[in-house]
C-alpha cells in the first residue's frame, strides 16, 4: 500500500499531482491557466504538510510539463494505522535543510507525517552541518523553531555591498530658463525671462563625487561573495571650463553656461536671432551679444563685451564695451546708448549716446545728446548734427552743424564729459562729507562737556556711534581730495580741442572750446575751429 502511487489532476486539468513514497511531484502543463489554490487544496486534502508555496508558484509560472518534487516522503494517511500512537509520539520529525540558489539562506523544514516530536537544537545543528551550512547561523531562530515552527530560516549570509558609481553634481540650475523673474508682490517681470544662466570666472560649475569600492559578502557556506566596484565617470570638461582639485569643474571665463550633459561649456558670445522684444525679454549678459533684429521700446540690453545690433534700437537702453548699431537709433526721448569704448551707428534721433572713447555716426543726428571722451565723428552719407548737444574731450568732426532753419545746436570740445561728470560728483560728495564731519565734531565737543556718569545708555551709545562715524568720513574726505586734484590736472591738460566741419556751419550753432564760447550768426564754410588764447578762431578746413 505504501508503494502505491496516487494521481490527482490530468493534462486536461492543466496539472498533475503524483503521491508516492518517494514524495509528492507536481506537473504543470504548458499553455494552461491554473492558480495556486487549486493545487494547495488537493495537497491539504491529502494531509501534505511540508510543501513550499513559493516552489509551487514557481512551477506554475514556468509550466515546463515535467514532474518536479514539492514534498518529501509522502505517507498515505490511510496506512498510518499500522503504527501505534505511542510509536508516532516517540518519533522525531525528519529534518530537511534547503539552501537557496544564491546560497544566502538556509531554511529548515520538518516532516511530521511519521513522528510528532519536534527536533532538538542539537539535531538542527547536525542537519545544518551535514549541508555544510557554517555561516550566519541564527541561534535565536533555531531556539524558536524547535518549539512550534514547521519551517524557519536558520541561517542567512551577508550580502555584498556593491560600490556606488561616480556621479556629477551640477552647481547650477537651468530649470528656470525662459521663466519670468518674480518681483515684488509675486508679480512676473516679462521683460526679464532668464533666457540663459551666467557664470563668473573661477565659479564652480560641477563637482564629481568619486565612485566607491564594493564590500564582499559571505554565503551560508562561508564562501566569499564578490561585490561590484562602482564605475568612474569622466569630468564634463567643455570649452572654456577646466578641472581643479581633481574633482571640481570651474569656469575659465565669464559667460553663458551651455550644458550638453556630457560636457559643460562657457560661451562668451550670445546670439539672438529674432531681436529683443516680449518673446525674449531684456538681456544682461557676461560676454558679447549679437542681435539679428531690432531692440524694441522699453527693453534693456547690457553686456560686458561688445554688442552688435543689425536692426534698429527703438526707445531702448543698450550698454556694452563697444556698441554697433547698423540700423540706427530711434530714441523716442527714451533711448540710452552707452559704451565703455566706442559707439558706431547709422543715425540717431531723440536719444542719449555716450562713449568713453569715440562716437561714429554716418548719417543724420537729430535732437540727440552725444558725449565722447575723445572724438565725435559724423562723416558719411550726410554727417549732419542738428539740435541737441555734442560734447567731446578732443574733437568733433562733421559735414554740417545745424540746418537752414537755424535750429539751436550746441557743440563743446576740450573737456571730457565723463571726467567732468566724475569731477562734479566727487566735489559734491566731498562737500557733503566735510559738512557732515563738521557737524559730528561739534556734537562730540558738546557731549564731551557733559558728565559721562550721568548719561543714559542711549546717549552713551549715540556718542560711540558718532565717534565711530568720524573715521570713515575722514578717510573718504582724504580720498576725494586726492581724486579732485587728479581730475583737475587731467581737465587742465585738455587745451587742444577742435571742431572740423567739411561743409557748413549754420546760424544757431553755439560752440565751446575749453569753456570759451562762440555763437554763429552767419554761415561758415569748410572751417576748423580752434582756441587761440581766449578766443575761438576759424581757420580753413
Amino acid at each position: 500500500m505504501a508503494d502505491e502511487m496516487r494521481l490527482e489532476g490530468s493534462e486536461e486539468d492543466g496539472f498533475l499531482l503524483q503521491f508516492s513514497s518517494e514524495g509528492v511531484f507536481l506537473t504543470v502543463y504548458p499553455l494552461t491557466a491554473i492558480n495556486i489554490e487549486t493545487v494547495t487544496k488537493v495537497l491539504d486534502e491529502y494531509q501534505v504538510k511540508n510543501y513550499d508555496t513559493g516552489e509551487i508558484l514557481r512551477i506554475i509560472t514556468s509550466a515546463t510539463g515535467t514532474p518536479e518534487l514539492i514534498a518529501d516522503n509522502y505517507i498515505d494517511p490511510g496506512t498510518l494505522d499500522i503504527y501505534s500512537g505511542e510509536e508516532l509520539k516517540d518519533e522525531y520529525a525528519k529534518i530537511s535543510v534547503e539552501v537557496s540558489k544564491d546560497r544566502m539562506t538556509a531554511t529548515v523544514h520538518y516532516d511530521t507525517t511519521r513522528g510528532t516530536r519536534l527536533p532538538t537544537v542539537e539535531m538542527i545543528h547536525e542537519a545544518l552541518a551535514e549541508k555544510r551550512v557554517v555561516y550566519g547561523i541564527n541561534e535565536d531562530a533555531i531556539s524558536e523553531g524547535v518549539k512550534s515552527a514547521t519551517y524557519f530560516v536558520a541561517a542567512e549570509g551577508t550580502p555584498p555591498v556593491h560600490g556606488e558609481n561616480a556621479r556629477i553634481e551640477r552647481k547650477f540650475d537651468l530649470g528656470d530658463k525662459g521663466k519670468p523673474v518674480i518681483g515684488n508682490y509675486d508679480k512676473a517681470d516679462y521683460k526679464n525671462l532668464n533666457l540663459f544662466v551666467l557664470a563668473k570666472r573661477n565659479q564652480i560649475l560641477a563637482v564629481r563625487i568619486p565612485h566607491t569600492e564594493g564590500i564582499p559578502g559571505k554565503n551560508v557556506y562561508g564562501d566569499d561573495v564578490p561585490a561590484k566596484n562602482g564605475r568612474p565617470v569622466p569630468m564634463p570638461v567643455g570649452k572654456n571650463t577646466k578641472v581643479v582639485e581633481e574633482n571640481k569643474l570651474i569656469a575659465a571665463i565669464d559667460g553663458q553656461i551651455v550644458d550638453k550633459k556630457s560636457t559643460i561649456a562657457i560661451d562668451p558670445h550670445l546670439v539672438m536671432n529674432n531681436g529683443i522684444n516680449v518673446s525674449t525679454g531684456s538681456i544682461d549678459f557676461t560676454g558679447s551679444v549679437e542681435i539679428k533684429g531690432n531692440v524694441e521700446q522699453g527693453f534693456v540690453v547690457k553686456a560686458t563685451g561688445d554688442i552688435d545690433i543689425s536692426g534698429m534700437v527703438n526707445g531702448a537702453i543698450v550698454e556694452g564695451r563697444n556698441v554697433f548699431i547698423k540700423g540706427g537709433v530711434n530714441g523716442m526721448n527714451r533711448a540710452r546708448i552707452k559704451a565703455q569704448e566706442d559707439v558706431r551707428i547709422a543715425f540717431a534721433e531723440s536719444a542719449d549716446i555716450e562713449a568713453r572713447r569715440d562716437i561714429y555716426i554716418s548719417d543724420v543726428v537729430l535732437h540727440t545728446s552725444l558725449r565722447a571722451g575723445k572724438k565725435i565723428i559724423l562723416e558719411g552719407k550726410k554727417g549732419q548734427f542738428v539740435g541737441g548737444k555734442a560734447e567731446s574731450g578732443e574733437e568733433v568732426r562733421a559735414v554740417c552743424l545745424g540746418n537752414p532753419a537755424h535750429v539751436i545746436t550746441r557743440v563743446s570740445v576740450g573737456i571730457d564729459p565723463s571726467l567732468q561728470g566724475q569731477y562734479k560728483e566727487t566735489v559734491t560728495r566731498y562737500k557733503e562729507n566735510k559738512k557732515r564731519l563738521q557737524q559730528v565734531t561739534q556734537m562730540l565737543t558738546t557731549l564731551s562737556k557733559m558728565d559721562i556718569g550721568k548719561l543714559s545708555e542711549d546717549r552713551l551709545e549715540q556718542i560711540n556711534q558718532l565717534t565711530r562715524s568720524q573715521f570713515p568720513l575722514a578717510g573718504q574726505i582724504r580720498r576725494d581730495e586726492q581724486t579732485i586734484k587728479k581730475l583737475e590736472a587731467e581737465l587742465a591738460e585738455m587745451r587742444h580741442g577742435k571742431i572740423k566741419v567739411s561743409d557748413t556751419i549754420y546760424p544757431g550753432v553755439r560752440v565751446s572750446i575749453n569753456n570759451v564760447q562762440k555763437q554763429f550768426l552767419t554761415e561758415s564754410k569748410h572751417c576748423t575751429l580752434t582756441l587761440n588764447e581766449e578766443t575761438v578762431v576759424t581757420e580753413p578746413y
